[in-house]
């Protein structure tokens, strides 16, 4: 369980990553523009543009393919308890990465019930992350 525990950690770190460089990119390719036009109030909303980027990501890409960039490169994936891993699902139990508060009580509450390799919001979508074969 430890294991798993390690790969989801590094996992996260690695998505994390991902997404900052993609906001990265998008911010090179947008402030050009934004100094040519004078828009500058489209940086009040910078923040809800990254929660949709991180919600989007997550969703997506563990709904079409069970696995995100993080959870390939550490040989983990997404499953449904009940086999039907659909986009409500995953976006049920990515709501804690943009929402810190809940994160850190689903934290908290897998390490204080001994059991890691659940997370209060998997249980509540129906998912588990597993190792590959």
């Amino acid at each position: 369980m430890e294991e798993l525990t390690k790969k989801r950690f590094w996992a996260f770190i690695i998505d994390f990553i991902f997404i900052t460089a993609l906001m990265w990119i998008l911010s090179i390719v947008i402030y050009p523009l934004l100094i040519v036009t004078g828009f500058f109030s489209v940086f009040n909303y910078w923040l809800l543009l990254l929660a949709v980027l991180i919600i989007g990501y997550f969703t997506y890409l563990e709904g079409s393919y069970s696995k995100t960039v993080g959870k390939s490169l550490m040989g983990i994936g997404l499953k449904a308890l009940d086999e039907n891993l659909t986009y409500k699902k995953t976006f049920v139990r990515n709501l804690s990465k943009i929402l810190w508060f809940p994160l850190i009580i689903d934290l908290l509450a897998a390490y204080f019930t001994k059991n890691s390799s659940l997370r209060i919001l998997d249980k509540y979508a129906g998912t588990v992350v597993v190792i590959d074969e």
